[in-house]
């Protein structure tokens, strides 16, 4: 565990932890993302920091941690396999710590062919656990992945990303717990929509042993509008809606207030699932709700740490 970060504090010491999303612009002016970062200064206690997500060409997510850095706010930056060898992501690594970044997301990142670069060439050197693993080698036996020693120490806090609802379902506690050997002190979930396949799979965590070994934070998206639903039901890989709550939604005369409603009811529910220790809000284009997610869901204030 980083003993400097706030995020790790959070988890460990039994609060319900809370983080939010922030993605980088497509340019270098990134005063909006300090606007939604300001936004949600005193309702979350980290950001995380999408790197290139969607493979869309985007604001380095370190350079932009760096400036939450600045604000006396806490980033969790991503990173991703997709686009770095094990060379410039140990160099990475080592830079953000150098600027003050202490939470770590290891991904393998969305495939280059669904961005705005589809010539771009994946290296994918390593996958996301042996990331995990390296990351941890590096930090806890002060070693380089080729042997080298480090000179002087790093501390971060490794995360890592699990999707509950992919198939086949069977095998997603054995990537957890590859995750957790390799490395992982927490994990954010893909977004949760279907609330009795996630409540299986912490079930089947549980049965494990694996709660007691790695914090778990539940992804809560808020739905905007029908389409919104509809595209993520159909086009996004990974994440089940139900017909129940696409219904909800047809019929509500606000969708907007519907959403929100779904998602402050979704996080009361994982509060109460043994071995949930907090949630992941991502409110994608849609940041300035966090707050008010966050305080009618009964999480605000949150704990002095």
């Amino acid at each position: 565990m980083s003993v400097g970060s706030r995020l790790a504090k959070a988890l460990n010491n039994g609060s319900f932890a809370v983080t939010g999303e922030l993605g980088p612009p497509k340019g270098a002016g990134i005063d909006q993302l300090k606007h939604h970062a300001e936004v949600m200064r005193n309702h979350v206690e980290a950001y995380n920091i999408t790197d290139n997500q969607t493979a869309i060409v985007r604001t380095s997510s370190i350079a932009c941690g760096a400036v939450l850095v600045q604000m006396g706010l806490e980033p969790t930056i991503q990173i991703v396999v997709r686009d770095r060898n094990r060379i410039a992501i140990q160099s990475d690594v080592l830079g953000a710590v150098a600027l003050g970044i202490k939470n770590i997301l290891c991904l393998a990142g969305d495939h280059q062919k669904f961005g705005n670069e589809p010539q771009s060439k994946g290296v994918y050197d390593i996958d996301s656990i042996q990331l995990l693993k390296m990351l941890k080698d590096l930090r806890d036996e002060r070693v380089f992945a080729g042997g080298d020693k480090l000179e002087g120490e790093v501390d971060y806090f490794l995360g890592a990303v699990e999707n509950p609802f992919a198939d086949p379902f069977e095998y997603r506690v054995d990537r957890l717990e590859k995750k957790i050997k390799a490395g992982a002190g927490f994990i954010q979930t893909q977004c949760i929509f279907d609330l009795e396949r996630f409540k299986k799979w912490m079930e089947l965590v549980r049965e494990r042993g694996l709660h007691k070994k790695v914090k778990i934070m539940g992804g809560v998206t808020p739905i905007k509008s029908m389409g919104a639903a509809k595209y993520m039901k159909n086009n996004v890989s990974g994440i089940t809606i139900p017909d129940s709550l696409i219904d909800r939604l047809r019929g509500a005369e606000n969708k907007k207030a519907e959403g929100l409603n779904i998602a402050v009811e979704t996080i009361q529910q994982l509060k109460e699932i043994e071995g949930v220790a907090g949630v992941h809000i991502m409110a994608i284009a849609w940041e300035e709700v966090v707050p008010e997610i966050v305080e009618r869901a009964g999480l605000y204030p949150r704990p002095q740490l």
